[in-house]
């Protein structure tokens, strides 16, 4: 059995992109936190996950529904970017340009069992909204790509604007590591499909 230290190393190092040193140096962080800012940091992300679901309009993680974002009556209803992730739309919305509305897929439509629903329920919001352009934003590798060429051809015969991201992103990097002023250019310079 392990030692109560080795857990909670191994517990944070199943985290995505904590390795085994970093979640060492993690878990001798909170060993040395009073009991108190310990008990706040449990506090969090048990209220985190007891108290977030999918936003009905977008499927974002939010605490309200629908989300604060589907919500703002000042956000322009006809323009959707389309991202694989929740935290996709968080580096969007830190970046402060875009004003639009957002559809999160959770996950690569091509690959996942369950990228037929996200499509129809994509397709079945584009129509029932009345929108005018979708964004594509995805993270600019393999998958990210095939996403985006799928997206395309599924969405061509709505007209409706469909436009991509610019890319002065590196190929095979995530969204979330890209800082707004990227994120801002890459918006403002999207392309036609």
């Amino acid at each position: 059995m392990d030692n109560p230290i080795d857990n909670l190393i191994n517990q944070l190092s199943r985290l995505p992109g904590i390795g085994n040193k970093t979640a060492r140096r993690l878990a001798y962080y909170i060993i040395n936190l009073d009991k108190s800012r310990v008990d706040q940091l449990t506090n969090a992300i048990t209220s985190a996950k007891e108290n977030s679901s999918l936003c009905e309009v977008c499927n974002n993680v939010t605490d309200m529904n629908p989300c604060a974002i589907c919500s703002d009556e000042d956000r322009d209803k006809r323009t959707i970017c389309v991202v694989e992730l929740p935290k996709d739309v968080n580096s969007i919305e830190q970046a402060e340009k875009y004003r639009g509305l957002y559809h999160v897929l959770h996950g690569d439509i091509v690959s996942t069992p369950d990228g037929d629903k996200k499509v129809d329920d994509l397709l079945a919001r584009i129509k029932k909204d009345n929108v005018s352009e979708v964004i594509l934003a995805f993270s600019p590798n393999a998958s990210g790509q095939a996403s985006i060429m799928y997206l395309s051809q599924v969405l061509k015969d709505l007209n409706i604007k469909i436009t991509k991201i610019a890319y002065g992103l590196p190929y095979g990097s995530d969204m979330d590591f890209f800082d707004k002023e990227t994120i801002n250019i890459a918006i403002a310079n999207r392309t036609e499909i």
